[in-house]
């Protein structure tokens, strides 16, 4: 998954020890719960468990405020809207009306829709567009999801990209991108370090407020595509998971993402009227990473033997409290948002633990079962050390099941934690046995098997894996059918091509899938209702993702 997504994930997942909150931070929230309550104010608050913020809203950089807590989208526009949990629907005309590929996804011709314009009321034109892309494409510290920009041009009004190679698998990450003024952004020295303290776009809202613990947004009067009935909002950044859950609870936040291992009891039940949640996955995913470049771990059949007793159900209830979306199929896709792609051999397959079949495996491999205790094919005793930081109470119970699992085929396991800094490095440098961690997502599968098994992102153990393949696999299949897949030149090639993929993932399980990566969150309904749900699904509920910006848009006041 994107590093933004995780970077909200992992926050939600932090240990809950009670801290009391700065004076300013309960107090932001008093107005939205008097008399007839938020929507009668138009007020809608939402929270995080991240702690006090710096005032940054650089919409560009993932560490900024305004990507932390997801206000950045109700400043910034994409040119088109897209959703993650839909990822074969067509996206929404957003500040384009329009988009074409042409030269098999080498070329995208936009026309804009010519009623935007910017919160100080300047109209947004394709020079701002063309002024974007050009900034990302010289500013790499900005480029986030690394696209290879090439040509940028303004033709006839119509904003035309070129690229030397295939951008099938990164369109939505093309027209999703947020796009900022020129009038403004060509006047900053460094843009990959400015803190743009007064941002400016062409979104519904604009800053009114920064606090390290409360920002507060109002609506632009002037919004070029229609008025909101949301007329502010306030997002508060609580110190922890559990100072967030009670805001929840007792109704100062209305909207957030907060891991709850006993949501019904914490949440649902204080307000079972209007206390809802959903969550919902798209295309990425959390597993076992082995690292594939150590021994024992670099035998296919020890791995898929390990996938084969994993107890997913058990990590499902016990670890992620059924919140997090189950893995049900051994291809790791997350179902039902990746049924259109499974290959036929995988349709109806599952994860239900198989001891036997894994023994069997084992034993056809050289490895023996001797005393209670697995031996590698040279005799060695198989053990392994699983590692994640300290503290990510989902990750750290899964390991503990995990662990029993594979113990019933002799292979014994520890877990050590670390420091969440010193747990980066050590992933990125290929230092561990195995670990729990999430993958890419995108509108395919393709970045989720891209994340795991590519060889072009393959690097030795010691030097630093920044964008993925962190269990250093190794297997020119793989890297060959990603690579077919980015480049195809029509559908049944694509297709092909992925199903080479799962069958590889399957076989040699670089990873063992674990969940499926959540974009849910809680919501209430007492004061604003028109959210995304099971039965409309329109948008992932997450307030950190940039369909954000059409949950608010669709919100109404309850009464």
């Amino acid at each position: 998954m994107s590093s933004r997504r995780r970077t909200t994930l992992r926050a939600v997942a932090a240990a809950t020890v009670v801290i009391a909150l700065a004076a300013g931070c309960s107090n932001a929230n008093s107005g939205a719960n008097k008399g007839g309550g938020a929507s009668a104010t138009g007020v809608l608050t939402l929270g995080k468990p991240d702690g006090p913020q710096t005032n940054n809203s650089n919409p560009f950089l993932n560490t900024s405020a305004g990507a932390t807590l997801g206000y950045r989208y109700m400043i910034y526009e994409p040119l088109a809207m897209t959703n993650m949990i839909k990822p074969t629907d067509k996206a929404d005309p957003w500040l384009a009306t329009d988009w074409e590929w042409e030269g098999n996804f080498t070329k995208v011709t936009f026309t804009l829709d010519a009623r935007a314009k910017w919160a100080d009321g300047k109209p947004l034109t394709a020079a701002d567009v063309e002024y974007t892309f050009n900034l990302l494409k010289k500013h790499p510290a900005l480029n986030g999801n690394g696209i290879p920009f090439d040509g940028v041009a303004v033709e006839d009004g119509k904003v035309v990209l070129t690229f030397k190679e295939s951008q099938f698998v990164n369109q939505n990450k093309i027209i999703q991108t947020f796009i900022v003024p020129k009038h403004i952004w060509e006047k900053v020295e460094n843009p990959e370090t400015w803190p743009n303290r007064t941002p400016v776009g062409s979104g519904p809202y604009k800053l009114k407020t920064f606090t390290p613990q409360t920002t507060t947004l109002i609506a632009t009067p002037t919004y070029w595509n229609g008025k909101t009935k949301v007329k502010e909002l306030r997002y508060t950044a609580y110190n922890d998971n559990s100072a967030a859950t009670t805001a929840l609870a007792t109704g100062k936040v209305e909207w957030s993402f907060v891991f709850m291992p006993n949501h019904k009891q914490l949440f649902i039940d204080k307000d079972p009227k209007n206390h809802k949640l959903w969550f919902p996955s798209g295309l990425g995913i959390h597993g076992l990473w082995f690292n594939t470049a150590r021994k024992p771990f670099d035998n296919p059949a020890l791995r898929k033997a390990m996938a084969m007793v994993v107890d997913r159900k058990a990590i499902h209830i016990q670890a992620q409290a059924t919140l997090y979306p189950e893995i049900t199929n051994p291809t790791g896709i997350p179902l039902p948002a990746g049924e259109p792609f499974l290959a036929p051999e995988y349709q109806g397959a599952n994860t239900k633990p198989d001891v036997a079949g894994a023994k069997k495996l084992l034993d056809e491999a050289g490895f023996k079962l001797s005393g209670g205790v697995l031996k590698d094919p040279s005799g060695k005793p198989v053990t392994l050390t699983f590692t994640d930081p300290a503290g990510w109470n989902d990750y750290i119970t899964g390991l503990a099941i995990i662990k029993d699992n594979i113990k019933q085929l002799g292979i014994e396991a520890k877990v050590k934690t670390q420091t969440a800094e010193a747990w980066g490095v050590d992933v990125a440098n290929g230092n561990f046995d195995a670990t729990l961690h999430w993958t890419n997502s995108g509108a395919t599968p393709y970045d989720m098997y891209q994340n795991v098994m590519d060889g072009a992102l393959l690097q030795p153990i010691g030097k630093s894996s920044q964008l993925g393949n962190f269990g250093r696999f190794k297997n020119d299949e793989a890297t060959s059918a990603l690579k077919e897949y980015a480049n195809a030149k029509d559908e049944p090639t694509r297709t092909k091509a992925l199903h080479t993929l799962q069958k590889i993932f399957v076989e040699q399980a670089p990873m063992i899938p674990t969940a499926a990566a959540p974009i849910g969150a809680e919501y209430s309904t007492k004061n604003w209702i028109g959210w995304p749900t099971e039965a409309n699904p329109y948008a992932p509920p997450q307030h950190t993702q940039p369909s954000a910006l059409e949950i608010v848009l669709n919100l109404t006041p309850s009464k």
